[in-house]
């Protein structure tokens, strides 16, 4: 079946043998078959993503036979975004550009629709709508398609969250259209810029969110789909944000994501006539990651999932169906992260995915009914479970008595203080590393390597007063934590001290030199991929590329003036271990220019620099060729510092 799919969307992918020892660079840098995966309203199709080297494809399979009816692939740099049933026999889809491996998927603004046996997909939304080329005539828009939602118990029209293409309008809007002729009815408008909006269990748009250029997050309520927006929540006076989830059954109690002054976020049940607020779970560590819907159609909230390591669900009913049912799938999957990632509208068939960090994802067909779970398909079959390493949970206190938390990783035979990769995050804020199956951790453990992987101060996933701590916190509270971190691994026989090398992505590149400066005896050595090295430079870009930016900037990062003093291309002097970076010349995010000015300090100041650029790569390289001269080069240089002798079976080009 895979080589089915593989065939019709001509995704050949390419076979090398593995260069690096003991880790299987063809095995983990190989793209998984298939990434997402809706069934639809009735049951008996799937839709079916598969991820090729610069683009998405699709297919819808017939779940009877496994057989594919209708395939089709988007143009280069495009991917899916959201995928979504109409009705049982039409397929909708927005589209995203991304032009590296690390970068943000960007929305292009189309909405596209796919007929069951058709191999060409029918722009609905965006600049293509109009191309007799590539759908109906007669039908230009300049508007952009954000999102798109069903309408309970509708298969003739959705919801779709437009706004303008120019980049100096970013106000948004709600339509519903027609999925047949995309006909459009305003049916909301936003009352504030950057907004995302929110519907009750009948598909009433109720409620929005969003924030001016000062980036202050503000929350409405309306009661009704003729009613004017009211401010019910501004962070500008409360300092904390609140999102909403969805709404109760009874369509009056709105949940709510809410931001804590310590701890993890709140959900909280709002009461839309009175303004009443009553918290109804949190957790001690982690902040809510996912949001569990009711089974069926039912856009309703039930529950939710916390991922401080293996994700933990709750329940608002702990005896309800919903509850009793993932309960049910946890027993039958131990060990293992268990999601419904979608279900038959009757409720009677849903599709679930389970992973670990051991397991990179298999779908698996649920009757409800019978209680029977049926294999579907693996996201990457040949991956052994067996033979990758565990991931741990990691806490301790840092300098200033702030808790830290992270994971740990160590290569399956450990049993004593190794060598060991610091590996920091990129973002830097309101990201953060979880429990799962990570490729790049399980490649470094297969060459013999211990991975930490620190959520410092700044990252997400632990409340409003952990993010918030990281403020302008760049080479000064963020990177100590780090430093902790590697000092605790040593104190805890994990970490060899003479055998530790730190090496990161993005904002982790940055924290990677930043580290070997600041830190010259605890590194033998550190890595950048697609860095970013002289923050007064990208914060004047920054600024100039908008005012928002320009903001963020001075809140999160720094004042221009503050910022030399912490960049690491001019502190280059203070750096004594070997530094290998790698950057692409299309990279928009962390332009190549950094890397060049960092090569360039590093050089004068005497340092040993490896370098590895392509022109043609953008944040993250795409091809596998070159992620494979990526990590070949990494374990090379890893090896020579802190590794054994031997492990690499082949020089690097």
């Amino acid at each position: 079946m895979k080589q089915r799919i593989a065939a019709i969307l001509g995704c050949a992918m390419g076979v090398w043998a593995s260069a690096v020892g003991a880790a299987d660079l063809d095995g983990l840098l190989k793209r998984s078959a298939y990434n997402d995966i809706v069934i639809s309203p009735d049951g008996s199709h799937y839709a079916v993503t598969v991820a090729q080297e610069d683009r998405t494809g699709l297919a819808i399979m017939r779940r009877s036979d496994k057989q594919i009816v209708s395939a089709f692939k988007l143009l280069k740099d495009e991917h899916v975004g959201e995928l979504m049933w109409a009705s049982n026999t039409r397929l909708l889809m927005t589209t995203q550009r991304k032009l590296g491996k690390l970068d943000q998927p960007r929305e292009t603004g189309e909405l596209l629709a796919l007929d069951l046996g058709k191999s060409r997909p029918e722009p609905l939304i965006g600049y293509r709508s109009g191309d007799a080329s590539v759908g109906r005539a007669g039908r230009s828009d300049e508007l952009a398609a954000l999102s798109v939602q069903r309408l309970p118990g509708n298969t003739r029209n959705v919801l779709v969250t437009v706004s303008p293409y120019s980049r100096r309008e970013t106000w948004s809007r709600v339509d519903r259209m027609d999925v047949e002729n995309a006909r459009r009815v305003i049916v909301a408008r936003a009352p504030i810029r950057d907004a995302r909006f929110y519907t009750d269990n009948a598909g009433v748009v109720r409620m929005v969110t969003g924030s001016a250029e000062d980036n202050v997050g503000k929350l409405y309520h309306r009661p009704n789909d003729t009613a004017e927006w009211t401010l019910i929540h501004d962070a500008a006076q409360t300092q904390r944000r609140e999102f909403p989830i969805g709404f109760a059954a009874d369509n009056r109690t709105a949940y709510l994501q809410v931001e804590m002054p310590e701890g993890p976020d709140a959900i909280v049940a709002y009461d839309t006539q009175t303004g009443q607020r009553r918290e109804l779970m949190r957790d001690a560590v982690s902040d809510p990651t996912r949001f569990i819907t009711a089974h069926g159609a039912s856009l309703m909230p039930v529950g939710v999932e916390f991922g401080n390591g293996a994700p933990r669900t709750a329940f608002f009913d702990e005896k309800g169906p919903d509850a009793l049912m993932q309960r049910r799938l946890e027993r039958s999957f131990p060990g293992m992260a268990v999601r419904v990632s979608s279900v038959s509208d009757d409720g009677a068939l849903s599709l679930i995915l389970v992973s670990s960090d051991r397991e990179p994802g298999s779908y698996f067909l649920f009757d409800n009914a019978a209680k029977q779970a049926q294999f579907v398909l693996a996201r990457r079959e040949w991956i052994d479970p067996a033979a990758m390493a565990p991931m741990r949970t990691i806490a301790f206190k840092a300098r200033d008595g702030m808790q830290l938390h992270g994971l740990l990783t160590r290569p399956t035979n450990a049993t004593a203080a190794g060598p060991l990769v610091v590996l920091p995050h990129g973002g830097p804020f309101g990201i953060a590393d979880q429990w799962g199956f990570a490729q790049e951790v399980q490649l470094l453990a297969q060459a013999g390597y211990s991975v930490l992987q620190l959520n410092y101060r700044g990252s997400g996933q632990h409340g409003w007063a952990y993010l918030q701590a990281g403020a302008r916190g760049w080479g000064l509270a963020m990177q100590d934590d780090l430093t902790d971190a590697t000092r605790w691994a040593i104190a805890e026989k994990i970490a060899d001290p003479g055998r530790i090398c730190i090496y990161g992505a993005s904002y982790g590149a940055y924290a990677a030199l930043m580290g070997a400066a600041k830190e010259p005896a605890l590194y033998r050595c550190a890595a950048g991929y697609v860095g970013v090295y002289d923050l007064p430079m990208m914060v004047k870009e920054d600024s100039k590329r908008s005012v928002r930016l320009g903001n963020w900037a001075d809140d999160w990062v720094g004042k221009p003036s503050e910022l030399a003093a912490v960049s690491p291309n001019l502190l280059a002097d203070r750096i004594k271990v070997p530094v290998f970076l790698a950057a692409g010349g299309e990279d928009e995010v962390a332009p190549i220019k950094h890397s060049e000015r960092m090569e360039k300090a590093l050089r004068a100041a005497g340092v040993p620099v490896e370098t590895l650029y392509y022109p043609t790569e953008g944040h993250g390289f795409y091809t596998q060729e070159h992620q494979k001269a990526f990590y070949t080069r990494l374990l090379a240089f890893l090896d020579r510092h802190i590794g054994r002798t031997g492990a690499v079976a082949a020089k690097p080009d």
